[in-house]
């Protein structure tokens, strides 16, 4: 099993997502036909993936201004 793609953080992923260290989508580069081939995939462990998810939800909820051009994880 890979190493979590957190920074300072060894322990081993368990959880595979689309969402990058920074609570983003990041665009695979590649001419996609499917949610999967359309991003790339991060590897975190239980721990980093929890602070993670916790830090978009505030992003998601709070009303500051959502004028940035990143697509919102609950857009897709």
């Amino acid at each position: 099993m890979p190493i979590c793609d957190f920074e300072d953080c060894e322990s081993r992923s368990t959880i595979v997502s689309r969402l990058s260290p920074n609570g983003f989508l990041v665009s695979s580069g590649n001419k996609a036909y499917s949610f999967r081939e359309a991003y790339e995939r991060f590897n975190y462990c239980k721990k980093c993936h929890d602070r993670l998810m916790v830090e978009v939800w505030s992003r998601v909820r709070s009303s500051g201004t959502k004028n940035d051009d990143h697509v919102a994880p609950t857009a897709v």
